[in-house]
């Protein structure tokens, strides 16, 4: 099977599609019966980066727009540069590992939509240029042999608002690198002398958009009546506080919590499993996930969450943490803090059940299941 597949996020690992991408094409490094051609735009030729090792050959395709508008360039690469890739190369089959699936393709295409937040959520749309952008993928997910999505909630979403007929959409899990497990104790030490984290603490790790509910975190940790607890933030802090990304730290200074919260910004991916470990849990009462990668990153570290139930987080987490039922609601998350801040049973009672249910997510799982969807569209698009 010829296999070509859109990597214009391949050189964005700090991007849900980027990690996807990369980890997808780690696993087909084993896959020697297929062919793999990896499409990049040719403006990313010179890019800085290291590039993980790649399946099959590389190519970059050309666009007009390249160095002149980033935005007109993506959707021609998108529509026009990739199609003829795969024409060209005689592909069995296209892969768009995120949602921007090419409206007329000459081959059956599978495109994955990790969620639908633009269409949910209309601030993320980005103007009248956003609004277009997003019919034109609305109509072209619509038109392609297959949809995969991250879980059973983002795939009744898709069903639901893109009127895509329900055999056409298939679930297919994410799941975590491996060194997401609990770290060795040494590990964990050298983590939180770099970071200075405190000897106890909750932890937030994910982005700053309004979606994520940061600032409910932030009023929830306030409410608590143990002054001695302590709240770590990790993640790229906004540039600006705007209404799409509100800065934490003014709203830290608000509440008058700011010497009790950590700000430690950025963390590599294999400081993440020490920085888990020492949190007595991970708060994410995010507004909707697709799927959801920080709660399962947690749980397979042995972490405890506390999540919503909104979207895919139910999937995710499982028996692995508490439950609020409304992300907005800061006492209902200030409760299941104390509960787990009070019971060290507690906390080893969903540490266990987290790590079983974070055992039943892989790599290897995805890739074949992957694959599977790839021969179907094979077979339904001749």
């Amino acid at each position: 099977m010829r296999v070509a597949i859109n990597a214009w996020f391949l050189r964005q690992p700090t991007t849900g599609s980027g990690q996807y991408l990369r980890q997808l094409l780690q696993a087909y490094l084993a896959c020697t019966d297929h062919d793999f051609l990896i499409c990049e735009p040719s403006d990313r030729r010179r890019a800085d980066g290291q590039l993980p090792p790649l399946p099959g050959k590389h190519v970059f395709l050309r666009t007009p727009f390249g160095g002149r508008s980033r935005r007109l360039s993506k959707v021609w690469f998108e529509q026009v540069a990739f199609p003829w890739a795969c024409r060209q190369w005689q592909a069995d089959v296209a892969h768009v590992p995120y949602w921007a699936a090419p409206l007329l393709s000459p081959v059956p295409v599978v495109v994955t939509v990790h969620d639908l937040i633009p269409l949910l959520f209309p601030a993320y749309r980005g103007g009248v240029g956003g609004e277009v952008y997003l019919r034109l993928v609305s109509a072209s997910a619509r038109r392609a042999t297959l949809v995969l999505t991250d879980s059973h909630a983002s795939r009744r979403d898709i069903v639901r608002h893109l009127r895509i007929p329900p055999r056409r959409v298939r679930t297919v899990y994410l799941a975590v690198g491996e060194l997401f497990h609990p770290p060795q104790e040494h590990a964990r030490r050298m983590v939180a002398r770099k970071y200075d984290l405190p000897d106890r603490y909750f932890l937030y790790l994910g982005g700053f958009d309004v979606r994520k509910n940061v600032p409910v975190v932030l009023r929830s940790f306030a409410l608590l009546s143990d002054r001695a607890a302590r709240l770590v933030i990790a993640g790229r802090l906004p540039d600006r506080d705007t209404p799409l990304f509100p800065d934490p730290r003014r709203i830290a200074a608000e509440l008058g919590i700011i010497e009790r919260v950590r700000f430690i910004g950025w963390v590599e991916e294999e400081e993440k499993p020490a920085i888990y470990s020492g949190a007595t849990a991970l708060l994410f009462p995010s507004q909707y996930e697709g799927f959801g990668l920080p709660p399962l990153e947690a749980i397979s570290c042995g972490t405890p969450v506390i999540v919503s139930r909104r979207g895919s987080l139910p999937e995710v987490t499982g028996e692995g943490g508490l439950y609020v039922d409304d992300p907005d609601d800061a006492s209902a998350l200030a409760r299941a803090m104390e509960r787990l801040w009070d019971d060290p049973s507690l906390r080893a009672r969903l540490s266990r059940a987290g790590l079983a249910h974070a055992a039943r997510f892989s790599q290897r799982h995805t890739a074949k299941e992957t694959l599977a969807a790839y021969r179907h569209a094979c077979d339904t698009g001749r």
